[in-house]
């Protein structure tokens, strides 16, 4: 039996029992959908967030408070007060690998501008903040020295937390409410996108500002404490070194004795990135195998409908046998009917997977967290050709069970 005959031959035969065929196809849509669209969002945050680190450099370090985990990064920010801002200094002093040093407190605060009232995060930072960070400004100014140095009352805006509470309304030097102190706008930062999750949404201010009027002052023996330093190596060559430096020194500073454990922890971008890859990859690798229990249901539903198939067209077969057909034409034949059945259902559910993409591509968007809704193609590829095994799969239990069918035996069946 030619190809094309076993084609027309399944479409006949699908569409004999039409609203069979379609709940059945509905079943390999819905897996197929679920699949698409979870590999396609996972591939895009995956994407945003490579473009987002690459942005920040390989040189990027991060010193925080308390012990290396298992993860290799230390305790949530601000958990421990070990890290001062005279360990800074040290670091900017005594490393020679060391192109600049940043540290920063962060506290929760409410902002208010006019009739707008909404919680947010401060960041009390130095001037060196914006350059270590890579931080873009859209309008206005950051924070300098003079700010710095004079405890100004001064503030520079995330993207959106500046929509949010000036609305079309330029920012630059209107007044705002940080639980109930005064500061000024000095500026407004360009996006950096949803890679970072709420970064649009901070505001940054002087930090011997913050210090002094947002947050209750931790002074220890080491100096006033800070929620975490960022650190610029010279270039990515000069990370490594970088680390063993900025260790030493802190060691020394906080006078840990040697074989004890360091009270703080010393990452590189390069190895942040690395974990974010791996806990993407876990988190969609789970959320693929739950939807791809989908794609095992649809299966179960076209061999049981070929199973069906099989025996209401016993007399069938047998005709067809009986006049010469080969047990390769009959098992052929219905192989031809659940490939077709598990191609349908794929293209379909590779269109619906785009929409729900597209769909929560805008909502992202209106929202302020907007991404690129794509669909790449080695997933659509890889979508369609797991459709099409699980419907041959599927398929060739009842196909061979309908080859193996006596003639006879099958003539006799009522």
């Amino acid at each position: 039996m030619k190809l094309w005959d076993c084609l027309t031959s399944a479409l006949r035969a699908l569409s004999a029992g039409k609203l069979r065929s379609v709940l059945t196809i509905l079943g390999i849509l819905i897996g197929v959908a679920a699949v698409t669209s979870v590999m396609s969002l996972g591939r895009i945050q995956e994407n945003m967030q490579r473009e987002a680190f690459a942005s920040l450099g390989s040189n990027l370090i991060y010193v925080v408070p308390g012990a290396p985990n298992t993860m290799g990064m230390g305790g949530a920010m601000g958990s421990a007060a070990t890290l001062t801002v005279e360990d800074a200094e040290a670091i900017a002093r005594y490393a020679p690998s060391i192109a600049a040093v940043a540290p920063m407190v962060q506290t929760n605060a409410q902002m208010k501008a006019g009739g707008k009232n909404m919680g947010t995060v401060v960041a009390g930072v130095t001037p060196e903040y914006q350059w270590v960070n890579n931080l873009v400004l859209s309008q206005g100014n950051f924070i300098n020295e003079l700010d710095y140095k004079g405890r100004s009352r001064v503030v520079v805006l995330g993207n959106q937390l500046a929509e949010t509470l000036f609305g079309v309304m330029d920012p630059v030097g209107q007044n705002t409410r940080i639980n109930g102190h005064q500061f000024r706008v000095i500026g407004v930062l360009k996006s950096k996108g949803s890679a970072f999750g709420m970064e649009d949404l901070f505001a940054y201010a002087p930090l011997s500002t913050v210090q002094s009027t947002l947050i209750s002052q931790q002074v220890s023996s080491l100096g006033h404490s800070v929620n975490a330093i960022s650190v610029q190596a010279k270039s990515s060559d000069e990370t490594g070194s970088a680390i063993e430096e900025i260790t030493r020194i802190l060691r020394q500073r906080h006078h840990i004795r040697e074989g004890k454990e360091d009270d703080f922890s010393v990452i590189s971008m390069e190895a942040i990135s690395g974990i974010a890859d791996q806990m993407m990859g876990i988190i969609q690798l789970v959320l693929t195998a739950i939807a791809g229990i989908s794609l095992l249901v649809g299966g179960i539903g076209i061999m049981n409908i070929m199973l069906v198939s099989v025996t209401e067209r016993t007399r069938e077969i047998g005709l067809r046998k009986a006049i010469g057909a080969k047990r390769r034409d009959i098992l052929l034949q219905f192989l031809a009917e659940s490939a077709t059945l598990s191609v349908c259902g794929g293209a379909i559910g590779v269109g619906a997977g785009w929409l729900i993409v597209k769909g929560m591509s805008i909502f992202s968007a209106s929202i302020g967290f907007p991404f690129p809704a794509i669909l790449p193609g080695d997933i659509i590829a890889l979508a369609v050709g797991v459709a099409l095994f699980v419907g041959l799969v599927s398929g060739i239990y009842p196909a061979v069970r309908a080859a193996r069918l006596e003639p006879i035996e099958a003539l006799r069946r009522e």
